[in-house]
């Protein structure tokens, strides 16, 4: 690791840590507020976005894979379990889109902060005995002070000690501290939910639920966790079901809340149309369902017929030429989008899942037309720094050579073997599980079929892996050791 990659390694990690313990994450709940008002990342606005979540979802992921840190594990399961409990329709699927920061105007995060009376009756209800009780206000920095203008009293939880550092003043082990602390979360959480609770915009956008389709599948994947994978695919079923017609037209919004009669529905942007595609990648990549491929592909071609200016190079953030009346002052202008504000760019992602389709398709059109939208932005992309975040991850897509390990076979040991593969992050890695009898070639993108047809079975075997870079695979490996040693330094 150069030096460069090295520091911004230790960024990546110190900037996850910092935000998990401050005041922006909920410490009894999970998930992330919207963003912090003050310096120290401790007065947040309470508001949580669903948008925010799924991608902190996966920076956290990718933290854990990279570091192998307990807490960035921890993290991340704790914004799956707030997701799961209030932003989705476990019945249909679907991600909602937002709970509000606060009940009325004269309210300013109340639901989610505690002056130290409000916690110490919480927690005395509860039973806690006094030394207890005074570990879980040190730990939250729960004080008579707190942190609010509107009522000075009122504290944001947030952490300025590690569990280590906690237990060792207080004389604690820590298995001893975490139960403690676990028991004073239950309780807090009770107290907190008898307290009007901020509303819930139970609007299903499109984009937005592909987002967190992608975050869900891969967090799956990784932790093992079936129930996430299950829900992902719930979800990108309904899309595919109500969002689109299978063919041309992808619609803004899946569902509208409140069960009232549904308006008709906006039509899709860019960004609905870019991130669908990778959503329904990633759910090839989870399930070797043939179907998610060929609708990233419908998907492509669609996205490339409404959006893409022939002329410019580059994408328009609304169709080409919507139907019905022209839009309304600066609703009519078309602009090519860039910059990272508050979701990922559209050029970028479209740019990054044509990337991935066409390592799958072997389609160079796919390819030529990712290459020329980020030439497009090539002479003013360094000015816009951090904002350009998803264009550096596309042209690392673009410019990385694609490294693809496919597991084959089922049992403990295929297990094992996926495990592994999983194991670290890398943007130009892809793992797909697959049985014998799907090496086939209608069971396979066209690319794809052409690498693995070709590679031998080896005899005997339970289940396999293959490590293929520019559509050429090393021997089958039935080795996890084996399988490590091929994956060092997928970039």
């Amino acid at each position: 690791m150069n030096r460069g990659n090295q520091k911004a390694s230790q960024a990546f990690a110190l900037t996850l840590e910092k935000m998990a313990r401050g005041g922006v994450y909920d410490q009894l709940a999970g998930g992330f507020h919207r963003y912090s008002v003050d310096e120290h990342w401790r007065v947040p606005h309470f508001e949580k976005m669903l948008y925010d979540n799924t991608e902190l979802l996966r920076n956290y992921l990718h933290g854990y894979q990279s570091f192998g840190r307990k807490d960035f594990l921890v993290t991340a399961q704790e914004i799956v379990a707030w997701l799961d409990a209030v932003m989705t329709d476990r019945e249909r699927g679907g991600f909602y889109a937002s709970q509000d920061a606060d009940i009325n105007l004269d309210d300013d995060g109340d639901y989610f902060t505690w002056t130290q009376a409000e916690a110490r009756a919480a927690l005395n209800e509860a039973g806690f005995a006094p030394a207890e009780l005074d570990l879980a206000l040190r730990y939250w920095d729960i004080r008579e002070l707190g942190d609010m203008h509107h009522n000075p009293a009122k504290n944001v939880l947030h952490v300025n000690q590690t569990l280590e550092e906690l237990a060792a003043e207080a004389g604690q082990s820590l298995s001893e501290l975490r139960a403690i602390l676990a028991s004073a979360r239950r309780a807090l959480l009770a107290a907190r939910a008898q307290r009007p609770t901020p509303f819930i915009d139970r609007t299903l956008y499109t984009g937005w639920n592909a987002m967190a389709v992608s975050a869900y599948l891969e967090t799956a994947r990784v932790l093992r966790m079936d129930s996430a994978r299950d829900f992902a695919l719930l979800t990108l079923d309904r899309l595919l079901s109500e969002a689109w017609d299978g063919d041309q037209s992808l619609s803004h919004v899946i569902a509208y809340g409140g069960g009232a009669a549904q308006p008709d529905k906006p039509a899709g942007t860019l960004d609905d149309y870019a991130f669908t595609i990778h959503a329904c990648i990633d759910a090839w990549f989870a399930t070797g369902k043939i179907s998610y491929y060929r609708a990233a592909v419908r998907l492509a071609n669609a996205m490339i017929a409404s959006f893409y200016d022939q002329a410019a190079e580059a994408f328009n953030d609304v169709a080409l030429a919507a139907a019905g009346p022209a839009p309304l002052g600066a609703l009519g202008a078309k602009r090519k989008p860039l910059q990272d504000s508050p979701t990922p760019a559209g050029n970028p992602t479209a740019a990054s899942a044509l990337t991935r389709l066409e390592q799958l398709s072997g389609r160079k059109g796919f390819r030529e037309i990712a290459e020329r939208t980020l030439e497009s932005f090539a002479g003013v992309v360094e000015h816009f720094g951090l904002y350009a975040g998803s264009y550096g991850l596309a042209l690392e897509r673009l410019l990385l050579d694609p490294v693809e390990v496919v597991v084959v076979g089922s049992g403990p040991e295929a297990e094992r073997l996926e495990a592994l593969a999983l194991a670290r992050f890398a943007v130009n890695k892809t793992v797909l599980r697959l049985m014998p009898s799907q090496l086939v070639a209608d069971a396979l993108p066209e690319s794809l079929a052409e690498t693995l047809l070709h590679a031998p079975a080896p005899a005997g075997a339970e289940a396999w892996a293959l490590v293929c870079r520019n559509h050429s695979c090393l021997p089958p490996i039935t080795d996890a050791a084996a399988l490590a040693e091929a994956l060092k330094n997928p970039a």
